[in-house]
């Protein structure tokens, strides 16, 4: 794994620990971004790299979590939250894209253990989104009478059900069903069933 091809993103109004963090990440091979500021963590244009958000939870302007909620709209590297102080309970039971706390100061092992349970969870939420831009970009190859039939295909509707929902004939659906598979590029009915879901399409029931 080269060094440059993972990130971490700190943002802390301590430049001492800005600094101390910084050193650290790079000595242990990631690529180390840190800002005074959450505006600042905003404004960079981040690299299309897995990575690792560790903020501060007692920012200046804004606090931690608050900014955290700002961010859960968007997409943004999960979350190592990090502070000086004792975490309640209430506190880490938060959700959003958040991996979990860290104590100042900051123990080696324990920043490892964090920064690589964020970015292996990173990686796994790019891959969602790159299947679902690619199932996205598919469904839009559909034409417009063919998106009407994917829904009645995958609900299992008999072919003579689903033409009569739709007002075609059964050799219609049948074609449309074909050039279906092959624009969602889907090896069997389960698979398309499977890319349906995933696509949040809605399952159909007949009103006949």
């Amino acid at each position: 794994m080269s060094p440059r091809e993972e990130m971490v993103f700190v943002v802390d109004d301590d430049a001492r620990v800005r600094e101390a963090l910084g050193e650290l990440l790079e000595s242990l091979g990631w690529r180390a971004e840190t800002f005074a500021v959450a505006a600042d963590y905003l404004a960079y244009a981040r690299p299309d790299l897995p990575a690792c958000l560790i903020l501060d939870v007692e920012l200046p302007g804004i606090n931690g979590l608050e900014f955290q909620k700002q961010l859960s709209g968007d997409v943004h590297p999960p979350i190592v939250f990090l502070t000086g102080h004792d975490i309640p309970s209430s506190v880490l039971a938060i959700e959003g894209g958040v991996v979990g706390f860290l104590r100042k100061p900051v123990g080696e092992n324990d920043l490892v253990a964090a920064v690589r349970a964020a970015i292996d969870q990173d990686r796994v939420q790019r891959s969602v989104r790159a299947e679902l831009t690619e199932l996205e970009r598919r469904l839009a190859a559909l034409t417009p009478q063919e998106r009407e039939v994917l829904p009645l295909v995958v609900s299992g509707l008999p072919d003579k059900q689903a033409a009569a929902e739709l007002g075609i004939s059964e050799i219609m659906i049948e074609m449309h069903r074909s050039k279906i598979m092959q624009k969602m590029q889907a090896t069997s009915l389960a698979d398309l069933v499977q890319i349906a879901e995933k696509l949040q399409i809605p399952v159909i029931r007949s009103r006949r």
